[in-house]
């Protein structure tokens, strides 16, 4: 994900503005995390327009009493926590088809019995099982509409998230798919921006800085949001817009993190900000995930490594970008602090641990495609790639947001974030150079003990 940062001079102001491109997530529910105790959440309605929500729950009673509720409703055996649940998808999609209604898949399959990581992926021909692997336990729809663990509060992975990586990487297609976002503003809201602050000159007062903030806002207007790989409604496509928002809040001090973390906003120093100067800031996975078995018949995926990066550029005057020279050392400081302290953040803000669930789905479906487990289980999953018997693409597609802005008197120079996007390629993750040794065989000795044998007729997941 990026997030741009336009630096202009004016002296002698000590004024530092921060302008954030911002796109919010579901349609139907708003869904967030935590900033300090209230839970918060982003919505995007039938227009696109994004609108942020927080929900009070100071006692956490509401919690408690949303968790009895689903406590009592779920299968005892699925609330039970697991250090590995196992699913299998061939069977579990022909239960889905053996339903009254397959359009309407059961409250275990939606969230695929309680999974909360993809930690393992295994192939059984002799049986025509291919099995997801991972710790789960039960779940509950927290208050700003985000489904998470009824005890550790990690969110479950979905079935509309792995169907949407599935259909990204079928099977008998080895095109290599890139997934992203991204969130851009136009050239002409640039040039706008860059008109206007050279109309202001280089004085400025702190009475002027309500005046700056929304004549920037106006200025930039509507910002454009682009999504590849996969359908733009999709709620895998909006939780990577999401988390490049939040991300994006926090850099430039719109939303106070849930763990120490310095911002960008904090470690910018004007002195060092280039004139024009556009950051560009985004989340790619760390593509050393992945260890496979000799035998190809078990794949592990390993760590919590999603990286922020960034990428330096500048604004003409005719609101072109071009690629800069020297690197702004705040942002490199920002990207690598929040990386070092990512698997905290995702701990502590559920929708960095689904942005790494989003990436471990897809690079266990291009795994599934690479390596023809489709053709060894003798498994067309029908049902699971098709949108007309299972419906994923149900959201409203964001296609344009307005800039947030943040003003704060610091220094002598005028400091604008701009921008998002995500980048994930799961064929890297499966280049030769980035597969990880699998010492004393220990994920294939891990598949032998996974037995599918014994299996009841119907039954789809086990532990």
């Amino acid at each position: 994900m990026s997030l741009r940062r336009l630096g202009l001079q004016l002296s002698g102001t000590g004024l530092a503005v921060a302008c954030l491109v911002a796109v919010g997530v579901t349609p139907h529910v708003a869904r967030g995390q935590a900033t300090g105790t209230a839970p918060a959440g982003v919505i995007v309605d039938a227009e696109g327009v994004l609108r942020r929500q927080t929900f009070a729950d100071p006692t956490g009673q509401l919690t408690r009493q949303r968790i009895e509720a689903a406590r009592a409703k779920l299968n005892p055996k699925v609330t039970t926590k697991s250090k590995l649940r196992k699913v299998s998808l061939p069977r579990m999609e022909k239960a889905l088809a053996a339903l009254v209604d397959p359009s309407h898949p059961t409250e275990e399959m939606l969230h695929l019995a309680g999974l909360q990581r993809i930690q393992y992926v295994f192939l059984y021909p002799e049986t025509g099982d291919i099995v997801i692997a991972g710790p789960a336990e039960g779940w509950v729809e927290d208050l700003a509409g985000r489904v998470v663990g009824m005890t550790t509060g990690r969110p479950v992975l979905e079935l509309q998230d792995l169907v949407v990586a599935l259909r990204a990487y079928p099977p008998g297609d080895n095109t290599e798919t890139m997934i992203g976002c991204s969130i851009d503003p136009t050239p002409e809201g640039l040039a706008k921006m860059q008109q206007f602050l050279r109309q202001q000159g280089s004085q400025a007062t702190p009475g002027q800085t309500q005046f700056i903030v929304e004549s920037l806002r106006t200025c930039l207007g509507l910002q454009k949001v682009r999504i590849e790989g996969v359908p733009p409604n999709t709620h895998f496509a909006q939780v990577m817009v999401e988390a490049d928002y939040r991300m994006k809040l926090i850099g430039i001090g719109l939303e106070q993190p849930p763990v120490k973390l310095t911002s960008w906003v904090e470690r910018a120093s004007t002195s060092s900000v280039g004139r024009n100067a556009l950051q560009r800031w985004y989340f790619m996975p760390d593509y050393k995930c992945v260890r496979v078995s000799e035998g190809d018949t078990a794949m592990e995926l390993v760590g919590d490594g999603v990286k922020l990066v960034g990428a330096d550029e500048v604004v003409g005057a005719d609101g072109q970008r071009k690629q800069a020279g020297k690197p702004d050392a705040a942002s490199r400081s920002f990207v690598n602090g929040f990386t070092k302290k990512y698997p905290e953040l995702a701990e502590k803000s559920p929708v960095y641990a689904q942005l790494r669930c989003l990436i471990d789905l897809a690079v266990a479906a291009a795994f599934l495609q690479e390596h023809d487990y489709y053709g060894k289980a003798n498994w067309k999953p029908d049902a699971l790639l098709s949108e007309d018997k299972l419906a994923v693409q149900t959201y409203n597609s964001p296609v344009q947001v307005e800039s947030a802005v943040n003003a704060i008197w610091k220094g002598s120079q005028l400091l604008t974030p701009i921008g998002g996007g995500v980048t994930v390629r799961a064929h890297e993750a499966l280049a030769t150079d980035n597969l990880l040794e699998d010492k004393d065989h220990k994920v294939e000795k891990l598949r032998e003990e996974v037995s599918v044998k014994g299996l009841a007729d119907g039954q789809w997941w086990w532990d």
